[in-house]
């Protein structure tokens, strides 16, 4: 930020014309003088700098608004610096190749499915017709018993999310922290009261012999969970494995008594380590804690699978043995006649990419078109309590939304009631975005099985493809660039490069400690829009001098690798190279390390 003597405050230059904040008010007819509203305290040109292609002077929003060339010019410029960034786009689980200029129509409508998809409430202007219909499709798909039976607890329950896997998630957990600590469930509601009904949520009651932590859930997640799970565990005061283990028990980590405990459970190549996962389970579940466990199918940064039958079977056995598997949950302290059964342990899914992409993927290998898929992670395990996926990322919706599933009889009981809307406020966003729905249900109404088993089968290539051609990339520039793609997923990561390739490809950074040693990688993603053309580009700009300037080099030694351009290009339009490695004592003006 410039610390210069430029004016501030009301003489600030202020939008495309660049007029003093004070006189952009001076043509409004309607407003008499400055209207009562703060004026820039600095800058913000100075500020915001992220996007040089779009000059921040040329989008600020003056009193009066644009005149046609100003807007012109400033939704021009945006409009080239998103199809740029669109063109490269490689780092995320985000498909950009979209087509739905065809549901303009509904643009101007406010489509809001407030409350629960199943019923239509007096707010008619929605899309929950469509909303079931997505819903039943999923539900199918992941092996949930279908249509939704508000009077079968063995049916699915769901619906459309607002944000992505996010909201599933804090939605998922919510449901399972209030299901194992005796809150109770819808259906006891109902039976009890009426859906009318205030709640007011209560404690379960512990009887004699229960243990004293009983109704104190725990959860466990992976070190490659992805951020909001630790979000949600904070939002919504639920204890950690490592918040209780530090507290309680400081000295009887499981993994290494006498060590600190860990934050995440340990991961193997971006899935969880079961067997330590086992070891912290059974730690808490002999003291009595119910077991919240929250597992990745397609995690965020290196796309693995945790085996979710794996950890289904282990939890469920380990649960068995210390009585969690079913318990008695008591709600009336004068009586042993009052209560339910149910599990002591809750398993969620963070499905975002997989249960999008994985489904079709399976369908493949049972066709003969790829030879692995990933494990089972749905419905038929009976102990997967929820799961969640988001819409933006296999399917590609051009914003944020997703899909959260349980089964009916897990559900909990809403803390309010919601007669204002005419339906039962089940959902976590309240006001919903019924376009959404509209959205999911015009891809998959478009797509048939065959398309999407054909598009994940090609896209498991794609990425079995960019990683030998990264291998190749290693192995000519005799770098170690950390390749590699966890089993089956749809990621290749890599060793980051310089932050011209970072940002021209959007590549998505994140630093590990792997091996006692600090690495930042990067990582591209195989969903619909890349191409082999695009891995081959981001290939030949890597290929280049100065593109991975902090690189080891094969000595061991750490220097600006240099490439020195030898011949004539090869095939795919690279210069055939050979690493030189700089004079000792050499600077970054002569070749050596920054």
């Amino acid at each position: 930020m410039s610390t210069s003597s430029a004016p501030s405050g009301p003489d600030l230059p202020f939008g495309p014309e660049d007029m003093p904040w004070q006189k952009a008010f001076s043509r409004l007819r309607a407003v008499d003088g400055v209207p009562h509203v703060t004026a820039p305290s600095s800058d913000p040109r100075e500020i915001y700098m992220d996007v040089p292609e779009v000059p921040f002077a040329k989008v600020q929003i003056p009193p009066d608004g644009m005149d046609q060339q100003q807007y012109a010019e400033a939704e021009g410029l945006f409009r080239r610096y998103v199809d740029a960034q669109t063109r490269n786009f490689a780092g995320y689980q985000v498909t950009s190749d979209l087509d739905y200029q065809h549901l303009s129509h509904y643009l101007d409508r406010h489509l809001n499915n407030v409350g629960d998809p199943y019923e239509s409430s007096s707010y008619t202007l929605n899309s929950k017709v469509l909303e079931r219909a997505v819903l039943d499709y999923f539900a199918s798909l992941w092996n949930a018993k279908w249509p939704h039976d508000a009077n079968d607890p063995e049916t699915y329950w769901g619906y459309a999310l607002t944000m992505g896997s996010s909201e599933g998630n804090l939605y998922g957990l919510w449901n399972a922290r209030d299901y194992l600590s005796g809150k109770l469930l819808r259906r006891q509601h109902r039976e009890s009261c009426g859906e009318a009904a205030s709640v007011v949520y209560t404690q379960a009651l512990r009887h004699e012999g229960q243990s004293p932590h009983a109704y104190e859930p725990v959860a466990f997640f992976s070190q490659d969970t992805h951020y909001s799970l630790t979000k949600a565990v904070q939002v919504l005061g639920i204890d950690t494995f490592h918040s209780i283990g530090s507290c309680r028990y400081p000295d009887e980590n499981p993994l290494g008594p006498g060590t600190p405990w860990p934050t995440e459970v340990p991961s193997v190549d971006g899935a969880i380590d079961v067997d330590k996962l086992a070891l912290l389970v059974r730690f808490f579940a002999a003291r009595g804690y119910p077991i919240l466990v929250s597992l990745n199918y397609g995690s965020t940064f290196k796309g693995a699978y945790d085996h979710v039958p794996s950890v289904a079977r282990t939890v469920r056995e380990i649960c068995t043995q210390y009585g969690l598997d079913r318990r008695r949950v008591y709600h009336d302290r004068g009586t042993d006649s009052a209560f339910d059964e149910r599990s002591g342990f809750w398993i969620h899914i963070d499905a975002a990419l997989g249960a999008g992409y994985a489904p079709y993927l399976q369908m493949a290998r049972d066709a003969g078109m790829v030879d692995e898929a990933p494990p089972v992670f749905d419905f038929r395990l009976p102990e997967v309590h929820s799961l969640t996926m988001s819409g933006h990322k296999w399917m590609g919706t051009p914003w944020a939304c997703g899909v959260y599933m349980t089964r009916t009889g897990l559900q909990m009981t809403p803390p309010k009631s919601s007669e204002y809307i005419g339906a039962a406020d089940t959902t976590f966003a309240g006001s919903r975005n019924g376009f959404s729905s509209l959205l999911l249900w015009d891809y998959l109404s478009r797509h048939s099985y065959d398309d999407l088993v054909r598009l994940a089968a090609d896209c498991d290539r794609l990425a079995g493809y960019a990683h030998d051609r990264l291998l190749a990339l290693q192995d000519r520039l005799g770098i170690d660039l950390w390749v590699a793609r966890s089993p089956q997923a749809l990621t290749v990561r890599f060793r980051q490069p310089g932050a011209d390739i970072v940002r021209k490809y959007s590549l998505s950074c994140e630093t590990v400690y792997e091996d006692g040693e600090e690495r930042t990688y990067v990582h591209l993603y195989a969903v619909p829009h890349l191409t082999r053309e695009l891995v081959d580009e981001l290939v030949r700009d890597m290929r280049q001098p100065g593109a991975f300037a902090c690189a080891d080099s094969p000595a061991g030694g750490a220097w600006g690798g240099v490439i020195d351009v030898l011949g004539r290009p090869d095939s795919d339009g690279a210069y055939v190279g050979v690493l030189t490695a700089p004079a000792p004592g050499a600077g970054p003006e002569d070749g050596g390390a920054d």
